[in-house]
């Protein structure tokens, strides 16, 4: 899918940034390493000393998990390319639709569209005055939502006139996301029945990164009550888990995996998996959970797992992202002074 990001001057000098993580250009090895190189590369996300970080980086990490990943890749690429691409594009769309006057366009804090050429482009006219930086994560990480800050940043740092940057932080308690992401989970009962368990799955980040300050546990949980208190579930009906980890050292606990062989192992037949700290889907929730996590439980004496799909574009999704930027810049005015 060829991104929607040609960024045409527009008579608004107030702009909209999306951001997502990122993904490969192709399910290929080459073009996996090359991604993971920039991703894997930044401090931010691997919080180790360059010279002790990029020999194994380099030397074991790329030439391994290139052809792996390409793999898990490939099991969930589209017609139109990486699904979270496509589903961030489409995400990006509704919000151009819904905030007519302003300059919206998708970036990848990772490869293409990169947050360099995307913002080059909002200012092609030089009329960038206002620009709102909306990261797609709902909790906040130093992992995710602070390298975006940090990449914005660099870019404008070159600039000559600096647009006023405003910067979303997270949105894990924002009621209308809140909601919206509840009743996607009563959607998804209404069309394909209701598991004995309701299993709530976030991407993990090392136990370490917490210890530190990093508040991403504390959304996760806060999120997670949040939107299960709106389902009226009785505590004993859902659990959360982080999944992704890799490596030796550990992450935030209980791991996805293992609490699915513990259901399955307590007599837990019926599962239902949601992920609400992706905004639209990709390779973590469509290979790791609806895949690799639905045959696990399977094996592991479970019968069936039931994902259920991220906000992605859903019209509800659109509206509260759209009303949440609405709120953040309520006070912009047009140069003229018109509201």
């Amino acid at each position: 899918m060829k991104p929607n990001n040609d960024a045409r001057p527009h008579s608004s000098g107030d702009g909209l940034l999306v951001v997502n993580l990122g993904t490969p250009a192709a399910p290929t090895a080459s073009a996996v390493r090359r991604y993971l190189a920039e991703f894997l590369g930044d401090p931010r996300v691997v919080e180790l000393p360059r010279l002790l970080w990029y020999p194994v980086l380099y030397g074991v990490i790329l030439p391994l998990r290139g052809m792996r990943s390409a793999a898990a890749y490939r099991r969930v690429w589209t017609d139109q390319g990486s699904p979270l691409l496509v589903e961030s594009q489409q995400l990006t769309d509704g919000l151009s639709h819904a905030l007519p006057d302003m300059r919206v366009a998708l970036a990848m804090r990772y490869g293409e569209p990169s947050i360099p050429r995307v913002l080059s482009a909002m200012n092609s006219d030089g009329g960038l005055r206002r620009l709102f930086v909306l990261p797609l994560y709902p909790q906040y990480s130093a992992t995710t939502t602070a390298t975006v800050f940090d990449a914005v940043s660099e870019v404008l740092r070159g600039w000559r006139r600096i647009p006023e940057l405003r910067f979303l932080a997270d949105y894990h308690d924002d009621a209308s996301w809140l909601e919206a992401a509840a009743d996607s989970v009563r959607a998804h009962w209404e069309a394909k029945g209701r598991g004995e368990h309701l299993l709530f799955s976030f991407h993990g980040l090392p136990q370490r990164y917490a210890d530190a300050g990093d508040p991403y546990p504390a959304q996760c949980v806060a999120g997670a009550e949040a939107i299960a208190s709106r389902l009226g579930l009785e505590r004993r009906d859902w659990s959360l888990s982080y999944q992704s980890r890799v490596g030796r050292e550990p992450w935030l606990q209980p791991y996805t995996d293992l609490t699915l062989d513990r259901l399955a192992a307590d007599g837990v037949k019926r599962i239902d998996v949601v992920c609400p700290g992706f905004a639209v889907d990709c390779l973590e929730t469509l290979e790791e959970i609806a895949i690799e996590n639905a045959e696990r439980f399977h094996e592991k004496g479970g019968e069936t797992l039931n994902y259920i799909p991220c906000l992605n574009a859903a019209p509800a999704h659109v509206a509260a992202l759209a009303a949440l930027v609405r709120r953040q810049t309520a006070d912009w005015q047009d140069p003229d002074g018109a509201a």
